[in-house]
């Protein structure tokens, strides 16, 4: 049904910048809550962040606060999170989320989300 599919990341030094995008296909994006989150190795899956429907709400978790942003656009069908000031502890694949239509709330749970991208892998060098 739903599709994910990610792009953008790279290899980049500490201090830099990246933008990742997240194209969606099938069903309607725009009644989509979605999220990004991200898994390094040997380590559990972490949430990074969340936006409402409508791109006016997001939450971040309090390691990237300050640092990434989350906006979307729908009539592009596409999620996109812009990282800036990464440092290496950033390291990790970065995967975009999509929870059900029919579910509104944002939540930082991965059992939130229904869909799911393959991931794309940011690498922070010091």
């Amino acid at each position: 049904q739903v599709q994910l599919a990610e792009s953008g990341g790279g290899l980049v030094q500490a201090g830099a910048s990246l933008r990742l995008s997240c194209a969606a296909s099938g069903g309607t994006f725009s009644a989509r809550v979605m999220a990004w989150f991200r898994q390094a190795p040997g380590k559990e899956r972490e949430f990074v962040t969340t936006i409402s429907q409508s791109g006016e709400y997001a939450n971040y978790a309090d390691s990237v606060k300050g640092r990434f942003t989350v906006s979307r656009d729908n009539s592009k069908n596409t999620l996109y999170l812009q990282m800036n000031s990464l440092k290496p502890d950033d390291t990790a694949v970065y995967y975009c989320a999509a929870r059900r239509s029919s579910l509104s709330s944002r939540s930082d749970r991965s059992d939130s989300y229904a869909y799911w991208g393959q991931g794309t892998q940011v690498t922070v060098s010091s």
